[in-house]
């Protein structure tokens, strides 16, 4: 299983990413380009632990989040079209500059390398173990890589 934690699976990564630019146009979702890379800017930073986040289950998510989690990450099935998002990750703003972004997405990917972040609590799946974050974070970065045809 892939994993955000293994090396060559981060110059996989990089290369889609990349593979980006303004012309990227979505494959499903509502995001263009420079959301979709805002978006994964903000929930890696989350993930990391950077900008003293707030950790917090939702409701729902306590009661069915671990079972979701388990059947996300009992295969090498990518994550489905169209899976909500949190509000909190959800970007109003339309454009920016796209290659910063892209840089900024890049250096996240590259920060796992040394991961630690034994606070972190997702809003829906609750407490993870660092392998689950890892095929999670993987499954996410593909998901959103897919809907940009890359």
């Amino acid at each position: 299983m892939k994993t955000i934690f293994d090396k060559q699976t981060q110059t996989e990564l990089i290369h889609r990413i990349n593979l980006l630019d303004e012309n990227s146009q979505r494959k499903w979702g509502t995001m263009n380009v420079f959301q979709m890379l805002k978006h994964n800017t903000h929930w890696n930073g989350w993930v990391l632990g950077y900008d003293n986040p707030i950790y917090k289950q939702a409701f729902i998510g306590k009661l069915v989040g671990k079972m979701v989690l388990k059947s996300i990450l009992k295969d090498e099935k990518p994550l489905d079209k169209n899976i909500p998002t949190s509000e909190q990750f959800k970007v109003k703003t339309s454009n920016g500059d796209l290659e910063a972004e892209k840089a900024n997405w890049i250096g996240l990917i590259q920060a796992y390398a040394h991961f630690s972040n034994p606070n972190f609590i997702h809003d829906f799946f609750g407490r993870m173990s660092k392998a689950e974050i890892g095929i999670l974070v993987y499954k996410h970065t593909d998901h959103h890589l897919r809907q940009f045809g890359v």
